[in-house]
């Protein structure tokens, strides 16, 4: 049974994304060269500076334009909702096939649309779900780039081109040295996704209250509310999970943040300038640009970077970075929201008394 019609979400986000900043054959070729190893330089920096090991050899970061970044993401998208859309295809009660057909390329036209949205605004992320490799020699997972974004992003705020490509390979290379050297982190996040799809209410009568939820939702948030369409359709079942989804990823976020800012000084020269107009730059967006983003969850993840990062700057602190590091040693000495909150009780619990690295 197809939910969403992959093919359609694709040829809709394609269709629709803006087109990125003018340059030339050779600007972008110069550019794909210089994020390529900006990546690779990014990820020493990173496993020094974080004390994380890792067995996974450096890789070259993944460079896309945004039709690419859409793409990879459906393939991502599909690979997660794999278990839900496994269920739905053998329940005993499916819903009728013109039901299916018309639903999943109503899906698939929404999901395109909202790729196209993201896909002109997103500079870079780690794709931890990626389709299985039959070989078994493919990395779990894969650093990507979006070339056109970063170009833009320099442009509009007129900063060094170089600084800025190395500042946002940091953070992007964090990830992926949280995901290589953690060794049981990929599988927790996809578990927890799994579970939080699973525990969805999937009945008709419910799948339509849930619908005018988000209706009202998108209504309340055009005149100025805080709902997100995240909250609107999750079922009472599905907040604990997100609760520790939310932790997980924030403490994640928030990390890449920190460390992005903690090595920029030493390897980005201009990076004090970067960050305050970067920081300009989130708050300027257009009314509309700023309610498809509390729409989407997305401010809600701009919360994320600041709440993890001084999370991560309080811990490293006052018990060092091979104290934070304790974090990473099994799903329960994960923080919770509320630790994240309050860092003391993080560090009560699972580090003791705190001790000042000399």
């Amino acid at each position: 049974m197809q939910v969403i019609d992959w093919d359609l979400a694709v040829s809709t986000g394609t269709r629709l994304v803006r087109p990125g900043p003018q340059v030339s054959r050779e600007e972008a070729r110069q550019a794909v060269t210089e994020l390529r190893m900006l990546s690779r330089e990014a990820e020493g920096h990173v496993r020094e500076f974080t004390r994380i090991h890792t067995e996974a050899p450096p890789q070259p970061a993944t460079i896309v334009d945004r039709p690419g970044w859409i793409r990879a993401n459906v393939e991502g998208f599909r690979v997660v909702l794999e278990p839900l859309t496994e269920r739905m295809g053998a329940s005993d009660n499916p819903p009728p096939a013109i039901v299916s057909a018309v639903g999943s390329r109503i899906t698939g036209v929404e999901v395109g649309a909202v790729l196209a949205f993201l896909a002109s605004r997103v500079l870079g992320q780690y794709e931890l779900f990626l389709p299985p490799d039959p070989t078994g020699q493919e990395a779990a997972g894969r650093l990507t780039l979006v070339a056109p974004n970063i170009v833009h992003a320099e442009r509009e705020m007129n900063v060094h081109p170089r600084d800025f490509r190395l500042w946002v390979c940091l953070h992007e290379e964090t990830h992926r040295v949280q995901f290589t050297g953690v060794r049981w982190l990929r599988e927790y996040v996809r578990s927890q996704m799994t579970e939080f799809l699973l525990a969805s209410d999937l009945d008709l009568p419910t799948l339509l209250e849930r619908l005018r939820t988000a209706a009202d939702t998108v209504a309340d948030v055009v005149r100025g509310g805080d709902g997100n369409l995240i909250d609107a359709i999750q079922s009472p079942g599905q907040k604990e999970i997100l609760d520790r989804l939310t932790a997980v990823m924030t403490l994640v976020e928030g990390h890449g943040d920190y460390v992005m800012d903690a090595v920029g000084p030493s390897v980005v020269p201009s990076v004090l300038d970067i960050r305050s107009k970067f920081a300009q730059r989130r708050e300027s967006s257009s009314r509309l640009d700023r309610t498809v983003r509390k729409l989407l969850g997305i401010d809600l993840k701009m919360k994320q970077y600041a709440e993890g990062a001084a999370f991560v700057r309080t811990v490293v602190g006052q018990v060092g970075m091979d104290g934070f590091n304790k974090v990473w040693t099994s799903p329960e000495t994960l923080p919770t929201t509320a630790e994240i909150a309050d860092p003391d009780v993080w560090i009560r619990r699972v580090v003791g008394s705190p001790q000042l690295e000399g």
